[in-house]
Protein backbone atom coordinates (compact mmCIF):
# COMPACT_ATOMS: atom_id res chain seq x y z
CA UNK A 1 0.00 0.00 0.00
CA UNK A 2 1.47 3.44 -0.74
CA UNK A 3 1.02 6.36 1.37
CA UNK A 4 0.60 10.24 0.54
CA UNK A 5 0.89 13.68 2.44
CA UNK A 6 -2.53 15.29 2.92
CA UNK A 7 -3.14 18.50 3.83
CA UNK A 8 -3.95 19.51 7.34
CA UNK A 9 -5.73 22.33 9.04
CA UNK A 10 -3.10 23.82 10.13
CA UNK A 11 -1.76 24.19 6.42
CA UNK A 12 -4.87 25.06 5.09
CA UNK A 13 -4.83 28.10 7.63
CA UNK A 14 -1.09 28.74 6.42
CA UNK A 15 -2.19 28.84 2.75
CA UNK A 16 -5.03 31.01 3.15
CA UNK A 17 -3.14 33.30 5.25
CA UNK A 18 -0.20 33.99 3.00
CA UNK A 19 -2.39 34.00 -0.16
CA UNK A 20 -4.50 37.07 2.27
CA UNK A 21 -1.93 38.79 2.57
CA UNK A 22 -0.74 38.62 -0.99
CA UNK A 23 -4.46 39.87 -2.10
CA UNK A 24 -4.27 42.67 0.50
CA UNK A 25 -0.37 44.05 -0.24
CA UNK A 26 -2.12 44.60 -3.79
CA UNK A 27 -5.67 46.21 -3.00
CA UNK A 28 -7.22 43.08 -4.35
CA UNK A 29 -10.73 41.73 -3.27
CA UNK A 30 -10.71 38.25 -4.26
CA UNK A 31 -11.80 34.79 -3.16
CA UNK A 32 -9.45 31.64 -2.47
CA UNK A 33 -10.48 28.13 -2.33
CA UNK A 34 -8.39 25.84 -1.02
CA UNK A 35 -9.36 21.66 -1.78
CA UNK A 36 -7.98 18.86 -1.48
CA UNK A 37 -6.70 16.16 -4.39
CA UNK A 38 -10.26 15.52 -4.70
CA UNK A 39 -11.02 18.98 -5.84
CA UNK A 40 -13.38 18.95 -2.22
CA UNK A 41 -13.41 21.99 -0.63
CA UNK A 42 -11.33 22.56 2.58
CA UNK A 43 -11.42 26.31 3.16
CA UNK A 44 -12.74 29.21 1.42
CA UNK A 45 -12.45 33.12 2.14
CA UNK A 46 -14.15 36.03 0.51
CA UNK A 47 -12.34 39.11 1.22
CA UNK A 48 -14.23 42.21 1.17
CA UNK A 49 -15.19 43.63 -1.59
CA UNK A 50 -14.98 40.98 -3.43
CA UNK A 51 -17.94 39.63 -5.55
CA UNK A 52 -20.41 36.61 -4.27
CA UNK A 53 -19.34 34.84 -7.92
CA UNK A 54 -16.15 34.83 -6.98
CA UNK A 55 -16.57 32.00 -3.96
CA UNK A 56 -17.77 29.77 -6.67
CA UNK A 57 -15.58 30.30 -9.31
CA UNK A 58 -12.29 30.45 -6.92
CA UNK A 59 -13.27 26.84 -5.86
CA UNK A 60 -13.84 25.96 -9.23
CA UNK A 61 -10.38 26.80 -10.04
CA UNK A 62 -9.09 24.93 -7.78
CA UNK A 63 -11.25 22.10 -8.04
CA UNK A 64 -10.06 21.83 -11.92
CA UNK A 65 -6.33 22.03 -10.80
CA UNK A 66 -6.53 19.52 -8.15
CA UNK A 67 -8.78 16.56 -10.75
CA UNK A 68 -6.34 17.68 -13.55
CA UNK A 69 -3.41 17.45 -11.50
CA UNK A 70 -2.20 21.09 -13.71
CA UNK A 71 -2.64 24.42 -13.39
CA UNK A 72 -5.92 25.83 -14.68
CA UNK A 73 -4.53 28.20 -17.01
CA UNK A 74 -3.56 25.40 -19.34
CA UNK A 75 -7.15 24.32 -20.12
CA UNK A 76 -7.99 27.97 -20.67
CA UNK A 77 -4.77 27.83 -22.85
CA UNK A 78 -5.96 24.63 -24.95
CA UNK A 79 -9.48 26.17 -25.66
CA UNK A 80 -8.26 29.71 -26.42
CA UNK A 81 -6.17 27.86 -28.77
CA UNK A 82 -9.11 26.36 -30.56
CA UNK A 83 -9.37 23.33 -29.08
CA UNK A 84 -13.12 24.29 -28.06
CA UNK A 85 -14.23 20.66 -27.58
CA UNK A 86 -12.45 20.64 -23.73
CA UNK A 87 -15.24 22.88 -22.88
CA UNK A 88 -17.78 19.73 -22.63
CA UNK A 89 -15.31 18.00 -20.34
CA UNK A 90 -17.33 17.01 -17.74
CA UNK A 91 -16.70 18.24 -14.09
CA UNK A 92 -14.06 20.68 -14.95
CA UNK A 93 -16.08 23.98 -14.59
CA UNK A 94 -12.99 25.62 -13.56
CA UNK A 95 -11.05 26.28 -17.02
CA UNK A 96 -10.03 29.60 -16.28
CA UNK A 97 -6.15 30.72 -15.41
CA UNK A 98 -6.20 30.83 -10.93
CA UNK A 99 -6.56 27.56 -10.32
CA UNK A 100 -2.80 25.93 -8.73
CA UNK A 101 -2.27 22.40 -8.07
CA UNK A 102 -0.15 21.74 -4.25
CA UNK A 103 2.72 19.07 -5.16
CA UNK A 104 4.48 17.22 -2.76
CA UNK A 105 6.99 14.74 -2.95
CA UNK A 106 5.53 14.53 -6.49
CA UNK A 107 1.89 14.06 -5.35
CA UNK A 108 -0.36 16.36 -5.96
CA UNK A 109 -2.20 16.80 -2.50
CA UNK A 110 -4.69 19.31 -3.22
CA UNK A 111 -4.96 22.73 -4.99
CA UNK A 112 -5.54 26.81 -4.75
CA UNK A 113 -8.02 28.70 -6.92
CA UNK A 114 -8.64 32.28 -6.32
CA UNK A 115 -10.82 34.45 -8.30
CA UNK A 116 -11.88 38.18 -8.29
CA UNK A 117 -8.78 40.07 -10.00
CA UNK A 118 -7.05 39.71 -13.49
CA UNK A 119 -6.57 35.40 -14.29
CA UNK A 120 -2.21 36.33 -13.98
CA UNK A 121 -3.20 38.02 -10.44
CA UNK A 122 -5.65 35.28 -9.21
CA UNK A 123 -2.41 32.64 -10.00
CA UNK A 124 -0.16 34.70 -8.18
CA UNK A 125 -1.96 35.03 -5.09
CA UNK A 126 -2.35 31.43 -5.26
CA UNK A 127 0.97 30.72 -5.79
CA UNK A 128 1.86 32.98 -2.78
CA UNK A 129 -0.31 30.99 -0.52
CA UNK A 130 1.26 27.53 -1.59
CA UNK A 131 4.70 28.70 -1.26
CA UNK A 132 3.86 29.06 2.65
CA UNK A 133 3.93 25.72 3.00
CA UNK A 134 7.95 25.89 2.59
Amino acid sequence: MQTKPVLTVSDIDKILAAARAEALANGWAVSIAVVDDGGHALGLVRLDGAAPLSAYISTEKARTAALGRRESKVYEDMINGGRTSFLSAPVLQGMLEGGVPIVIDGAVIGAVGVSGVKSNEDAQIAKAGIAALG
